[in-house]
């Protein structure tokens, strides 16, 4: 396998520099009181959604990325919308001024969250099941947007019930069952990112990724991890009430909701992360044992007949 060239060093001092922002805005969490919620948002979402985009040009060539922004866009703002108006797939809610501007109802930021976040658990399936170096075929067309959904669940699970009660960046109408959200969100978001993932990987039929460079692979694992991370860093501001009541009435421990939000972490996100860089790990070693068998084989064709 060749050295990285001095591009590929560029973009990866880059993706770090995105990776380490990232890190800083989570750590502003703990000091949700003194610094506009706004601001705190605006670095949650930008980092990874640049990432994606300047990752996404190396591993699918920017053609590749903007297929998977274009799709990740337009079905997740059409589930949204649809959603906000008639109540499926998500079930009935109502965005607040949190995250900012809005198109149609719909936070801009939020949008950019699924372009983000969306990319990183499709990266995070694809090395689970080792499609770092090889093409997309066969079961893998279903497999592995199977899989990234579940991945790109495991983080709304963990972060649903914080940002609709103590962030209050929407709000659910008829509560739910789970610390105030409906189950029916989390079916929603399912279907909703199972189809733009399904019609990528439809896309990347018998196409392998452009670049198989496990450091490459394993910066996009790591920022999907640091959001795991990131949500045991999560504290209630002082203004939030100890028991939170929910629009049904039900009567919700600020504190329960965020064990429940580092439970989701540390039991569905945190073994997804380690699974995948274990993984990558080991397809670059065996990469890299095949190359040197390789260059250390003798030519049998160069050989003398005796």
């Amino acid at each position: 396998m060749p050295p990285p060239s001095a591009k590929d060093r560029r973009i990866h001092s880059v993706l770090i520099l995105l990776l380490l922002l990232y890190l800083v805005a989570r750590s502003l969490q703990l000091f949700a009181d003194k610094l506009p919620s706004l601001l705190i948002v605006v670095f949650h979402v930008l980092p990874p959604a640049v990432f994606a985009i300047i990752h996404g040009s190396r591993i699918y060539r920017p053609r590749g990325i903007f297929i998977f922004t274009t799709l990740c866009l337009g079905i997740a703002a059409l589930s949204e919308s649809v959603s906000l108006r008639t109540g499926f797939p998500f079930g009935h809610y109502e965005f607040t001024e949190l995250m900012g501007p809005k198109l149609f109802g719909l936070p801009i930021l939020l949008a950019l969250a699924y372009v983000g976040m969306g990319y990183l658990s499709w990266i995070v399936a694809s090395a689970i099941l080792k499609y770092q170096d090889r093409p997309l075929s066969g079961k893998g067309l279903v497999l592995l947007p199977l899989l990234a959904s579940f991945t790109m669940v495991a983080w709304d699970f963990s972060m649903d019930p914080v940002w609709a009660n103590i962030d209050q960046a929407w709000i659910w109408r008829d509560g739910g069952p789970y610390y105030g959200v409906p189950v029916s969100n989390f079916l929603g978001w399912y279907l909703t990112v199972y189809i733009f993932y399904q019609l990528f990987a439809l896309y990347l039929r018998n196409r392998a990724p452009n670049s198989s460079q496990a450091p490459h692979w394993r910066l996009a694992i790591l920022f999907y991890a640091a959001s795991a991370i990131g949500n045991l860093l999560i504290v209630a501001p002082a203004s939030v009430p100890k028991i939170i009541i929910d629009p049904s009435g039900r009567h919700w421990m600020t504190s329960g909701i965020l064990l429940a939000s580092r439970l989701a972490s540390i039991f569905l996100m945190t073994p997804l992360s380690l699974i995948a860089l274990a993984k990558t790990s080991a397809s670059y070693s065996l990469n890299n044992s095949r190359v040197f068998r390789k260059r250390n084989t003798p030519d049998e064709s160069l050989s003398i007949p005796k």
